[in-house]
């Protein structure tokens, strides 16, 4: 799988309508077929950063997304509410998705 970790850190005014902001792009980006997870945090360290974690089945898959219309749409929208250029983690994983931790299981009360 090709996974993709990216850091954007927005200016303050976009902050609170982030999420609404990119609303279209991550359920498009969910819709496509080669899409494994495509997920939202916000930093615990600096509130105007968002953290995207994706996930995708192939090489193909990943660049169908980085070649649709509703990626360059956003590429559009999110320019004009970013503080500073994203930072990017790009690469292959073995595997296709999310696996159990090993380390760690809910205790039962």
């Amino acid at each position: 799988m090709i996974l993709i970790v990216v850091k954007m850190t927005v200016r303050p005014a976009h902050t609170e309508k982030w999420l609404d902001l990119v609303g279209d792009f991550t359920k498009a980006t969910r819709d496509e077929p080669g899409n494994l997870f495509f997920e939202w945090s916000r930093s615990v360290d600096n509130p105007n950063q968002f953290v995207l974690v994706e996930g995708f089945a192939s090489r193909e898959a990943g660049d169908a997304h980085v070649n649709s219309a509703h990626f360059k749409t956003a590429m559009d929208e999110m320019a004009e509410a970013i503080a500073t250029t994203p930072q990017i983690i790009s690469t292959e994983a073995p595997g296709n998705g999310w696996s159990a931790m090993a380390e760690l299981t809910p205790r039962n009360l």
